[in-house]
């Protein structure tokens, strides 16, 4: 979609003013019914420069929102608060790789990229490479490692998710108790395995 530089003009490719009883050609985009999200871009509205206008001046982005997240929303940190699902605490759950957990960004990526393929996919490979059992491939799944794990990132791995789901980092809570087994298991599999150097 080519976009004029200046007054925020758009190509109409056909489109006409949504304001019902207007002929004109929709050249300008207002916020529509769907914001954008985890789904893809949200949805526009399209009017003439008249109608645009007209709905600008009506616009309220504070809309449905209470005193106290009006003023979060103009904080000058507004925004920098949310954490994305790479960074979040809870990142790395189940075998999903943590950006933070690597030094270079084409490994995090790389790490990102296998994580999505499917965990039987991921454990027959590496135990049909012979160098891992199919118990190793799935205790690596639960540590969220690939096959390329050597000891140091092991321990590493292990001290940090042994930390996440500990009870007592969690304010007592036992919920990840199950967690926490599976990952001390998978762990003493692992550091015996001559496959890991």
């Amino acid at each position: 979609m080519s976009r004029s530089r200046f007054h925020g003009r758009h190509e109409t490719q056909g489109r006409q003013c949504e304001r019902p009883g207007c002929c004109e050609a929709g050249e300008f985009r207002a916020p529509g019914n769907r914001p954008n999200g985890f789904d893809g871009p949200g949805q526009w509205r399209w009017f003439c420069l008249d109608h645009v206008r007209e709905f600008n001046l009506g616009y309220d982005w504070f809309e449905g929102m209470s005193a106290e997240e009006i003023l979060a929303a103009q904080a000058p940190a507004a925004g920098w608060r949310t954490e994305s699902a790479a960074f979040s605490p809870r990142a790395a759950v189940d075998g999903m790789p943590r950006w933070a957990d690597f030094d270079d960004p084409l490994d995090a990526i790389s790490a990102r990229a296998g994580g999505i393929r499917s965990r039987a996919e991921r454990e027959a490979k590496m135990a049909m490479g012979g160098r891992f059992s199919r118990d190793e491939a799935a205790a690596l799944e639960v540590m969220g490692l690939g096959s390329d794990t050597d000891r140091r990132r092991l321990r590493r791995r292990y001290s940090e998710l042994v930390r996440r789901y500990h009870p007592d980092r969690n304010g007592g809570d036992r919920g990840y108790e199950a967690r926490l087994t599976r990952v001390v298991d998978a762990y003493q599999l692992l550091r015996k395995s001559k496959a890991i150097g």
